[in-house]
């Protein structure tokens, strides 16, 4: 496992494993009690693999996400959750010196555990941009510790990539 590779799935645990305030109270089955946003913006650090067509490697590099709420209780009404569009931008450098731009576009669902912990699942789509080039399914899971109502911690893990950053609701 490469040195950046290593360092998102430590960072990944680490949010994982936070524990929570002992008064966090659970929230998941109490509709609408979340955070009031609209928009969603999320720089990040971003570990990728291997575009379509080349033998690249591992790379890693800077990106954003950004994700509107589309339905405030979303799929489930008995429980609290939401459900918003996302889309992004990655710049990733790789090992063998090969550059591009993955631009994902997802379907987030957002679970609220508590006041201090979420979840969330995106399906959906991307394409590379740059040296290669290439449309490709794109899947991820991943969590937020929220340090208040407007900031947060973000961990994703999925298909092409892992990413670390900061979200802030607005």
């Amino acid at each position: 496992m490469g040195k950046s590779a290593a360092f998102a799935v430590v960072a990944f645990s680490a949010v994982l494993a936070w524990p929570a305030p002992a008064h966090a109270e659970m929230v998941i089955k109490q509709p609408g009690r979340h955070p009031d946003y609209v928009f969603e913006a999320e720089p990040h650090f971003f570990f990728g693999f291997d575009p379509p067509g080349d033998k690249a490697g591992k790379g890693y590099g800077p990106g954003f996400r950004g994700t509107f709420e589309l339905v405030d209780n979303g799929f489930i009404r008995k429980i609290n959750n939401t459900v918003g569009l996302g889309f992004g931008f990655d710049w990733i450098a790789f090992e063998s010196k090969h550059q591009a731009l993955w631009v994902p576009i997802v379907m987030q669902w957002n679970f609220w555990l508590s006041r201090s912990f979420s979840v969330f699942g995106e399906p959906g789509f991307g394409m590379w941009l740059g040296n290669a080039k290439g449309l490709r399914p794109a899947v991820y899971g991943g969590a937020r510790f929220h340090f208040s109502d407007k900031i947060a911690l973000t961990a994703r893990v999925g298909f092409p990539a892992m990413s670390l950053g900061a979200s802030f609701a607005f």
